[in-house]
């Protein structure tokens, strides 16, 4: 690993701590939640990580489908695995939030449904490149088929602003909302609400970067195979 990402991977770390000590330590108790709330610090970044990959994934397909670079493939692909982790991730903090406040694990809100078919969506995607054996075939439906399914992102976050929802809107104001376990923040909850962004988000360039190195490596390997079995 090179000097600059060990720097990269290093303040990653140093910024998870800090958030975590932070949403602990630092940001205050809510007044009718109580601790129950500093999960949604959690739920937040990781949610906003999840979709910042599906736009990476997004952004990826439309290069792939341009320069048809093997490497923008990747890219998309490890954008997609690593965001569906993340997504995971916030829908299970969501629930454990939800839980204490709305007295049920789980409840067809919009804003969960919607975050439910943008999960199931992604994860079609990775089905649907295991089921494509040609990799150019598989990169150039994988390309489109991303496109595609990044309009369930935009869904989602909307779904919580445009619709009637319990679902509370933690940052932005909201057209219509009726949640249960609504709350403002303090000048503290937004420190710590921010700092736990850049850290979510920088772990997430990490992983991903990872990842595509991995997927670099993986699919260098198969050619390797390949050729070999051509030759033999």
């Amino acid at each position: 690993m090179r000097i600059g990402e060990r720097i990269w991977v290093g303040a990653t770390i140093a910024l998870m701590v800090l958030a975590t000590l932070a949403v602990f330590v630092y940001a205050p108790r809510e007044a009718q939640m109580g601790d129950v709330q500093r999960i949604f610090y959690f739920h937040v970044s990781t949610a906003w990580s999840g979709f910042l990959a599906f736009a990476v994934a997004l952004i990826g397909s439309i290069a792939y489908l341009r320069t048809r670079a093997p490497r923008w493939d990747q890219i998309g692909h490890a954008a997609v695995e690593v965001g569906l982790i993340l997504l995971t991730m916030a829908i299970i903090t969501g629930s454990l939030w939800a839980r204490p406040v709305w007295n049920t694990w789980w409840t067809w809100d919009p804003r969960l449904t919607t975050t439910t078919i943008t999960w199931v969506v992604y994860l079609a995607y990775l089905l649907l490149r295991n089921a494509v054996e040609n990799p150019e075939t598989r990169a150039r439906f994988a390309a489109v088929y991303a496109i595609v399914a990044f309009v369930t992102v935009p869904i989602t976050y909307l779904s919580a602003r445009l619709l009637r929802t319990i679902h509370p809107i933690v940052l932005g104001p909201s057209v219509s909302s009726e949640a249960k376990g609504q709350f403002g923040l303090t000048p503290r909850m937004v420190h710590t609400m921010v700092l736990s962004l850049v850290a979510w988000t920088l772990l997430f360039s990490v992983l991903l970067w990872l990842r595509y190195r991995v997927q670099r490596a993986q699919e260098a390997l198969e050619e390797m195979e390949a050729m070999a079995e051509v030759e033999s």
